[in-house]
């Protein structure tokens, strides 16, 4: 479902979206109003992974469409979206939406993909140019190395965990390289686009690093006036006016990025001057003024059963990991139409979610909790055929079958804990 305004600007050559849930709108309207302000004739797309609300209107809106997450190219999709948390599922979208813009405006050139908590200062004809001359358009969290142990951590360690490439931007031309690189992507989000630093894995991010291995047509921007945010300040000076023009080491401010981490690490690192307080204040009124307060507590429609009862990133996960589940339950939000729902599964079966939960959260620097999800998602399966665990019947199973289940589910751990 793809949601659009009448206008005759909407073939032309450069787009640009970005990718939230409906809590995130007033943050997207503080970026597509900026956005409109130095280009009004491009086009722009919200990516929805929601539903929207009854009170909101397209006409009224800086976007130019929504584009919801139904209508991009993803198979099984109950079971996709189940498995996916918020800020996964935000993420994953991005190289589908980049090949579903492209496929629906033919003369489309160029897609810029911004954060939704972003905002533009300046033009973005320079990054424009540069996509003139190249397919795939990056830019890195840091442009110098930091000088003190504290900095190194908190920046350059994060940023080898989380990725070289900062993904609250890219921009990606209609080339055959460039349909090149989205396909690939597109692929590896499908599949592995989950928040598992200890397995290699952060969300969309991590698999920019290997653009400069598998494609030879790219740029990477060290302009340092585009993706300023808190964690490159120590190397960034800003200085002008948020009501005139900011400067970044003398170069005009393109976009900065405003992270929810902002607060954090710039009264940390102590990097927040006058200029940079006086921007963060412009983007809280202007957040506010984007009615804030009317969306920001909206829960993603995908973090509900059909019920009404929440998803906990337990259940995810054991879910993600198991097969025979996904086999058992293959739309996992239904708790209406099916004999039995995978919601009434994890009623009767507590102990293994939160069992699981505490193992794949407990220490996600050092635990590799991929595998031993996988294996104990591999044991689950094995005890089901002795166990009924999970079976048409397992809401009539008597008591004794129960206690089956639980003498195996410890014995299970007991296996695992080497005890």
């Amino acid at each position: 479902m793809n949601s659009q305004k009448s206008s005759n600007d909407l073939n032309n050559k450069v787009h640009v979206f970005t990718s939230c849930t409906s809590c995130y709108i007033p943050k997207a309207r503080v970026l597509a109003e900026s956005v409109k302000k130095f280009h009004d004739s491009i086009t722009f797309h919200l990516v929805l992974s929601d539903k929207l609300p009854d009170f909101f209107d397209l006409q009224d809106e800086y976007f130019d469409s929504v584009i919801f997450i139904e209508s991009l190219d993803i198979d099984n999709f109950p079971q996709w979206t189940f498995k996916h948390s918020v800020v996964e599922m935000c993420t994953a979208v991005k190289p589908l939406a980049f090949r579903k813009i492209f496929s629906t405006y033919s003369e489309c050139q160029k897609i810029i993909f911004l954060d939704p908590d972003t905002a533009i200062f300046s033009s973005l004809d320079g990054l424009l140019d540069h996509l003139e001359e190249n397919s795939i358009l990056l830019t890195p969290h840091q442009l110098e190395p930091e000088k003190t142990e504290e900095k190194i951590r908190d920046n350059e360690l994060a940023i080898l965990r989380h990725g070289i490439f900062n993904l609250g931007f890219i921009g990606v031309k209609a080339s055959p390289e460039g349909h090149k690189f989205i396909d690939w992507w597109s692929d590896r989000c499908l599949n592995l686009c989950f928040i598992d630093p200890a397995n290699g894995i952060y969300t969309d991010q991590r698999w920019i690093d290997l653009v400069p291995s598998y494609f030879e047509d790219f740029y990477v921007i060290r302009d340092p006036g585009c993706n300023v945010a808190n964690w490159n300040l120590s190397n960034r000076v800003l200085t002008g006016d948020v009501n005139t023009e900011i400067f970044v080491n003398q170069s005009p401010l393109v976009f900065y990025h405003f992270s929810s981490s902002q607060s954090i690490m710039s009264d940390k690192h102590d990097v927040v001057n006058d200029v940079s307080g006086s921007l963060l204040q412009w983007y809280q009124k202007k957040y506010i003024d984007m009615e804030s307060l009317k969306y920001g507590n909206l829960e993603s429609f995908y973090n509900f059963f059909d019920n009404g009862e929440s998803i906990s990133n337990q259940a995810r996960i054991l879910y993600r990991y198991s097969k025979k589940l996904q086999e058992l339950f293959p739309n996992p939000y239904d708790t209406k139409t099916q004999k039995r729902s995978f919601f009434e599964w994890l009623q009767l079966n507590n102990s293994i979610q939160h069992d699981i939960g505490s193992l794949y959260l407990g220490d996600l620097e050092h635990v590799n909790h991929h595998e031993k999800i996988s294996a104990l998602s591999k044991n689950i399966d094995l005890l089901r055929g002795e166990i009924n665990i999970v079976t048409a019947e397992m809401a009539a199973m008597e008591s004794s079958k129960f206690w089956k289940l639980r003498t195996a589910w410890f014995a299970l751990k007991s296996i695992f804990k080497g005890e």
